[in-house]
């Protein structure tokens, strides 16, 4: 075998660029990833940056993924070899720096979550739910779509349901109060949590079909 000169020594090399995982480390060679299935994945690619949301573009790489018949492998594995076509930018150096240590997809999928959405993230979401306050312009049909589009952005912040309804009732303005106590009857807090849960859906769903201020 010929020495390599010095200079080849600090060449770049097609071997040194990293690929997505091979087909023994994801589990089964029998199983081809389809150019459409690779196109769909790569339509909304997540580069890392901090304005992207994590959770989402795993939403919607995994209805991508559960589209598919793993037949002579796993759901697991597929996504695996599949995941890095969604990822651009740092997104992808991440995930090709860990790939050793993904020998599943819950460890390489919990890795992405853990480092684009840290538990800083996380906090200020769950301020934003907890302190969810009614602004002067807003109707109750507003202020219950921003808390749902909070709540769906950090599926994961575990704030009890019943203190999620009570601090949303407590950051109405109190002529809204005053509304949603009237429409429960007399006292909201008075309800149950489903039946708090119905009363405010009902509430948002005739102001938004109504179209009120």
């Amino acid at each position: 075998m010929a020495q390599k000169t010095l200079r080849q020594f600090s060449a770049p090399s097609s071997s040194h660029i990293p690929t997505g995982l091979n087909v023994n480390q994801a589990g089964n060679d029998d199983f081809e990833l389809k150019t459409g299935l690779v196109n769909m994945v790569q339509a909304s690619p997540f580069c890392g940056k901090a304005s992207e949301d994590a959770n989402a573009h795993l939403q919607n790489f995994l209805e991508v993924s559960n589209t598919i018949n793993p037949r002579g492998t796993t759901l697991d594995d597929i996504c695996l070899r599949l995941f890095p076509f969604s990822l651009l930018g740092k997104a992808k150096t991440l995930f090709y720096s860990n790939q050793e240590a993904f020998t599943t997809w819950e460890a390489c999928s919990n890795e992405f979550l853990t480092k684009y959405f840290p538990v800083g993230k996380t906090n200020a979401i769950r301020n934003r739910i907890t302190g969810i306050q009614q602004l002067p312009d807003e109707t109750i049909s507003e202020v219950w779509e921003h808390l749902q589009e909070y709540i769906q952005v950090c599926p994961h912040h575990g704030i009890e349901e019943w203190l999620i309804i009570q601090n949303f009732f407590h950051g109405l303005n109190q002529q809204a109060q005053d509304h949603v106590d009237t429409a429960a009857g007399g006292s909201f807090l008075a309800l149950d949590v489903a039946g708090a849960k119905v009363l405010i859906d009902k509430i948002a769903s005739n102001q938004s079909w109504k179209g009120e201020s």
